[in-house]
């Protein structure tokens, strides 16, 4: 009889938005997957989980995931969580979830929190349409990456790092125009989750005076898409 791969996203901030059904599963399953045990081990204390774990994060997750995945045939629920969010999103998780399916091995993800979902919402730019970047090339690729994004009409939204943010929206302020509007989002759910709108030329000249501390989601409006103003 077939097991399953459970994703399960973990709260991004708020441990309250943990969901009831997140927590059954953990409890529930034969083995959780973590990317970091030690991050991963506050929460399950919190919610009293004592499942076993094991770490399973970019430098093991090519030589694990057909093992995992196996085991997951072979009958075992095993239970999928990245330090926060939604796995598989700029986390461990789609080579897993990928073996899964390729030797029939039952997969579901939870619903449940990812940053730039909340971010984008709630940035005041458009979020019918947009185009999800997740973590943008460090170096090779970047320049040609950000040029294609420029010329995008969908809402664009990019995962950066604290200490990269000031270059990242100068970089952007020349490929997309400094008068292009968006929104830096940080700490999304947390105590300290803050919003600054304006334009990019605006938003570098803020912080490149004032240090942003913890995770940043940057939203873009898309190009020719400039009739509303924040």
């Amino acid at each position: 009889m077939s097991g399953r791969l459970y994703i399960v996203p973990t709260p991004v901030g708020n441990l309250d938005d943990m969901t009831f059904r997140a927590v059954q599963v953990l409890k529930d399953a034969d083995l959780i997957l973590a990317e970091d045990t030690r991050t991963s081990g506050v929460l399950l204390k919190h919610f009293d989980i004592h499942t076993p774990m094991r770490s399973h994060h970019k430098f093991n997750e090519h030589e694990e995931a057909p093992k995992i995945a196996e085991r997951v045939l072979g009958g075992e629920k095993i239970a999928l969580i990245s330090d926060a969010g939604t796995p598989g999103i700029s986390d461990p998780g789609f080579m897993l979830s990928r073996e899964c399916r390729r030797i029939g091995a039952d997969v579901e993800c939870l619903p449940g929190a990812t940053a730039f979902v909340p971010a984008l919402v709630a940035s005041g730019l458009p979020c019918d349409r947009f185009v999800f970047e997740g973590f943008l090339p460090p170096k090779k690729g970047r320049a040609t990456r950000l040029a294609a994004l420029a010329s995008d009409p969908r809402t664009v939204v990019i995962y950066e790092s604290p200490k990269r943010l000031g270059r990242t929206l100068r970089q952007l302020a020349e490929t997309f125009g400094a008068d292009r509007e968006a929104c830096v989002c940080r700490e999304i759910s947390k105590l300290h989750e803050t919003f600054h709108r304006g334009t990019l030329g605006e938003l570098e000249k803020f912080f490149t005076v004032n240090q942003a501390k913890g995770e940043i989601v940057i939203i873009i409006r898309g190009f020719d898409n400039n009739h509303f103003k924040l």
